[in-house]
């Protein structure tokens, strides 16, 4: 285990001082965690790659901005979700999708686990049908443990449109994944 904690950190020695062999090894150590995490966010394997090698063109040059304090994973993983977020911003697709009308206070919350997946297997293609601006809520405040006020601030809109676009796509997953079980039953019944 301290070796592997010795060649990271040599690792990101090399990332500081910008060889390509240490930034390549970064990369490819990171890469399917950077890809499941972009993944979430967007709707194409293409759309993750992007903002994937986005966020690590942001680490390579800020890397002297990385406290060797904390971890590295999930200073990573913040790059990411940053860089997903600037992504929508830089489309503008969220300016058109997002909601101001508040939720309504009867509809019934359930948190992402009560939808009963199987595995993340399950989760990740529903997930990635829901409108981006939804997804882009469920990711922030589900997902990340973001605050509906700093969401809020993230993406330049009220509370309320966090709020609500938070439970349209709650609503929505329940309705995609119902749809899903559905049809595995129809076609378990089939066979």
């Amino acid at each position: 285990m301290k070796e592997k904690q010795i060649n990271f950190r040599l690792i990101l020695k090399g990332c500081k001082e910008k060889n390509p062999n240490s930034q390549e090894r970064l990369y490819r150590h990171f890469y399917g965690y950077g890809m499941n995490v972009a993944l979430r966010y967007t709707r194409t394997k293409r759309e993750a790659e992007e903002i994937l090698n986005d966020a690590f063109l942001k680490v390579f040059n800020n890397i002297d901005q990385f406290d060797t304090d904390f971890p590295f994973k999930s200073w990573f993983r913040k790059v990411v979700v940053n860089t997903a977020v600037d992504s929508f911003r830089k489309h503008k697709k969220y300016n058109e999708l997002f909601s101001s009308q508040e939720p309504n206070v009867d509809s019934i919350y359930y948190e992402f686990n009560d939808l009963n997946f199987d595995d993340t297997d399950d989760a990740l293609p529903i997930l990635q049908e829901l409108p981006p601006a939804y997804r882009l809520v469920f990711n922030l405040y589900v997902m990340e443990g973001y605050k509906h006020k700093e969401i809020a601030e993230m993406l330049n809109i009220s509370i309320g449109s966090s709020k609500s676009n938070l439970s349209r796509a709650k609503e929505k997953l329940k309705a995609l994944w119902l749809e899903k079980k559905g049809m595995d039953s129809k076609t378990k019944g089939h066979g």
